[in-house]
Order: structure tokens, then sequence, then C-alpha cells
């Protein structure tokens, strides 16, 4: 075991144990062997209970009331450590030794058990979404719903009949849409495209993120203005709204490519009557008046420099400028 558990190095060895124990709950160094080896622990079993670094004795008793929740779930047989005053259980060297050897051996005995029987790996975040991808295969087949028990090579076999049986349903000189990946990818390549797929999902994420942190501060500048007060609810409302579509991911995942055709790959003008029948709307026919000139153009300025004046009610101030008509080109 080594002594990592407060930047030091080198074995723990019984002298230490003796010389922490003496320290006692009231020494940072205690408690931090104590984290540790219960953050190992949380490594290797699934605890519920938790304990916190202290950085003084006035956090002392904190410590000592989790670490009571900690030793009722690890069934602690020493009397000593979970019976009377909670504060008072690590009052002496001998208890706070017993505390530690006591850790120590269920960490012992917990990375033994680790190696006879390796934990199984935990359908996470990625197991799910697999699942979800084969959900909607089977609902757009028309399949039954998928069942957790089914075996993996056997749904696949059945999806994929359910395929072939789809398109040999199709009309005469119906054309297939071939693949647009059509070249079988290695492993390597294969996390070479998982390592590209995660960067534009960040970037993605990034441009969400400024996208919506500028239009709530657009919309906070709005709720400034005394009109504005008595809709301050649905200002709020619609602001939330953004917060939960920020929290969202993108959807886009690796199975897209799989399922991605030739079609996909065709570049369409956004100009297009294809594309305009779908995005026209009532907004694109406002057509915006004149507006004032906003200047910027330093060397068609004829002196005398523009002069400015206070802003008055109903317009602004007013600017003399040379060549006013004239607009750059």
């Amino acid at each position: 075991m080594e002594r990592s558990w407060a930047g030091c190095l080198g074995p723990l060895s019984k002298e230490t144990f003796l010389q922490l124990a003496e320290a006692g709950v009231q020494s940072p160094e205690f408690t931090a062997l104590c984290v540790w080896l219960v953050a190992e622990l949380h490594a290797l079993c699934p605890l519920e209970e938790n304990i916190s670094p202290t950085s003084g004795p006035e956090d002392a008793e904190t410590f000592q009331i989790e670490l009571s929740g900690l030793l009722q779930e690890l069934h602690c047989p020493y009397p000593a450590l979970t019976t009377g005053a909670v504060t008072a259980r690590l009052g002496s060297t001998n208890n706070c030794l017993q505390l530690l050897y006591f850790l120590s051996s269920e960490l012992q005995a917990a990375r033994l058990l680790s190696r006879k029987h390796p934990l199984l790996p935990q359908p996470g975040e990625a197991a799910a979404a697999a699942r979800q991808e084969l959900q909607l295969i089977c609902q757009a087949l028309g399949g039954p719903e998928l069942a957790l028990s089914c075996p993996g090579p056997q749904l696949l076999g059945d999806i994929k009949s359910k395929v072939a049986e789809a398109l040999s349903a199709l009309p005469n000189g119906h054309q297939e849409m071939a693949p647009l990946l059509r070249v079988p990818l290695t492993a390597q390549q294969w996390e070479v495209l998982e390592g590209i797929q995660q960067a534009l999902r960040a970037e993605y994420e990034c441009r969400k993120r400024m996208m919506i942190s500028r239009f709530c501060v657009t919309l906070q500048s709005f709720h400034w203005s005394e009109r504005a007060q008595a809709h301050s609810a649905a200002l709020l409302a619609a602001i939330s709204s953004l917060q939960q579509a920020e929290l969202a991911v993108s959807g886009v995942t690796l199975a897209r490519l799989l399922a991605a055709r030739e079609d996909t790959s065709r570049i369409v003008s956004t100009s297009s009557g294809h594309c305009r029948h779908r995005t026209s709307c009532a907004i694109n026919k406002v057509l915006m008046g004149g507006v004032p000139d906003r200047g910027g153009r330093p060397n068609e300025i004829e002196p005398p420099m523009p002069t400015w004046e206070k802003r008055r009610e109903g317009g602004g101030g007013q600017q003399r400028w040379g060549r006013r008509g004239k607009k750059k080109k």
C-alpha cells in the first residue's frame, strides 16, 4: 500500500499508523489517510456513504458524523467505533488505530476479491444510446418492442431479415440507395472517427451555448424597460426553456454515419425552390425602409469634422456629414 494520500511517497508502516493515531481526529493527516482509504474502497465497492477531508480541528465533528454512517454501511464489528457518543468514539489513540486497521483490512479484502471476481462493466451512456438506436430500428420496421433479455446476435438477425423483407416489397424498378460509407474501417480508424465526432460535438455544444447566452442577454436588456415589466413572467419562461435546451446534447452519433446514403452528400442551394418551399415565411416579405447612415468611412468625410450634439427627445442629434448621399459600393 503506497502513501499517496498526503502527497508523500513510501509504504505505510505500523510506526506511521501509530504516529497518525496518536495525532487523532484533530489532525488533517489522520483524516486524509481515512479519506484516501475510503476513496479506494469506493472504486471497488458500491458504497453509498462517504467522508470528506478536513482542513483543521473545526471539521473534526463533521468528519466523525460522516464516518459513523460509513462504518454502519461496512458493518464494522468493533463496538468502540459504532457505539456511544459519535464525537467521542475517536477520543483515544487505540480507537483511532483500530479504525485505520479496519479500513485498511477492508481495502485489502476488496482488492483480493476484485482480482478473483472482476466487476462486469455496467451499462453506461454508450450502451443506453445503442439500445435506443435498436429500439428505433425495431419501431421503424414495425417489429415488437425491444426486449432487454434478447441476445444481441439474435436481435441483429431479426432486424436483417425484416430489412430484407421490406426491400423485397418495394415496387419494380426501384433502385436501392447505396450507403455513403462503403469502405470497412478498422478498429483504429473507428477510434479516430469517434474522436473527430466528439470534437465536433463539443464545438457544436459550445456554439449553441454561446448563441443561447447572447439571446438571454438581449432578452434581459428588454426587461429593463418599463413597458416590459408587465411581461416579465413571459420573458423568464422563454429564458428557462432556452436553458433546458442548452442542457440537451447532440443526437448525432456514429450510427447515423452507417445509416447515411448517397443522397446525403448532395449539396442543394438554400435558395433553390425545393428548399425555399419549406423555409419561406411571412417575415421574408417584410422590406426594410431607409436606415440612417452609420458612417464608418473616414476617407469620404470632408472637413470640418462632424459636430456632436446632445440627444434630444423625439430623435437623435443632428450631425453634419460630408457627402452623405454617397455610399460605399
